[in-house]
């Protein structure tokens, strides 16, 4: 999949988008500090969220977050506090995240957002919650944008009916994010095994992670993530984690993203390429840690050599005790002294 001028592989770093979602809480002047923030981070991609309470939910709609981190006891109101912004501030961050030289997404959640997104984003980020929406599944394909698919409180079967509406819609290009729809994430709800699950069962797709855990101080969460597969790692974005509500307090901060970054590039280089082959600092320990057939006693010429008569030492100079069975019967070609290392030399042409 290639999002924008990275091509995400098995091969590849992973793509690493901080969510700022509506954690500059209206402000412009604050989103562009974000965008900067991720920026120095190392982050590839930032990413907003694009919505109007009224066409998200009713305002009858329950909360579904742990309320003693955000209050806000209905999902309408919450929404209705971060809406603020639109086309024309959304045209700015993507021109502030360009001169920055990081990606800009956000995901849409209406019709109207997706239309003017579309030229905005380089691909479209759909939410968990939006799984089985099939107007707006229908609707982003057809802008023939890759597609990042969070899979959070769904089943195989939903993800396989999200997929084929993607596809039959002209999707060719799509993403899976393993995601837990809780906020915050307990590290026992994390199941990052579902990413192996998930690569498994799509095994012609990227997958990738949406992480909602508090942020570890060695971010292991992520790089767990990433080391079972997950070539995509989203996480929400701030500048203040002890700040209240909404999603700042499992949001990861320029620190924890430069420690991912360090901890992704301590894999790299302890990870190296996967065919199995001696490496050249290898060499002296295959030459010198090594066994070799070694006489054990005083050998007389033309004696025929027999097993305890012989032993294995250190350094492989000499012939490889793969050829023991081969030696034995053998009859010396010259007299041989207790601890020779031996060669074929010494050895008398088989009869």
């Amino acid at each position: 999949m290639r999002i924008g001028t990275f091509e995400v592989d098995d091969r590849s770093e992973p793509y690493v988008i901080a969510e700022i979602g509506v954690n500059h809480e209206g402000s412009m002047g604050k989103a562009i500090e974000l965008i900067d923030l991720a920026k120095a981070g190392g982050a590839d991609a930032v990413k907003f969220q694009t919505y109007k309470a009224e066409t998200l939910a009713s305002r009858h709609s329950p909360a579904y977050w742990d309320t003693t981190k955000e209050p806000t006891r209905s999902q309408y109101d919450l929404f209705k506090k971060y809406d603020r912004f639109g086309p024309d501030e959304y045209i700015a961050l993507a021109e502030h995240s360009r001169e920055a030289g990081v990606d800009f997404m956000s995901t849409p959640f209406d019709i109207r957002a997706v239309d003017f997104l579309a030229p905005l984003v380089p691909a479209f980020k759909v939410a968990s919650a939006d799984i089985t929406n099939i107007p707006l599944l229908r609707h982003v394909a057809e802008q023939g944008k890759p597609v990042i698919l969070s899979v959070g409180a769904s089943t195989l079967g939903e993800v396989d009916v999200a997929l084929a509406t993607l596809r039959e819609a002209g999707c060719e290009n799509v993403a899976l994010l393993h995601c837990i729809l809780n906020y915050p994430t307990p590290y026992e709800y994390a199941n990052v095994n579902m990413i192996t699950g998930l690569r498994r069962a799509y095994p012609e797709l990227v997958i990738g992670y949406s992480d909602h855990t508090l942020p570890d101080d060695g971010m292991i969460v992520l790089t767990t993530a990433y080391t079972l597969g997950a070539r995509i790692i989203e996480k929400h974005f701030t500048h203040d984690k002890t700040l209240p509500g909404n999603d700042h307090y499992h949001a990861m901060d320029v620190d924890d993203l430069r420690t991912f970054r360090r901890q992704l590039q301590f894999l790299q280089t302890i990870g190296g390429q996967s065919h199995k082959e001696p490496l050249p600092s290898e060499a002296p320990a295959r030459r010198h840690a090594r066994r070799s057939i070694v006489i054990d006693q005083p050998v007389a010429a033309g004696a025929l050599l027999e097993a305890p008569m012989l032993t294995t030492k250190r350094p492989a100079s000499g012939i490889s005790p793969l050829y023991w069975d081969e030696v034995i019967g053998r009859r010396a070609a010259r007299p041989l002294d207790a601890d020779h290392v031996l060669q074929w030399e010494d050895l008398d042409p088989p009869a």
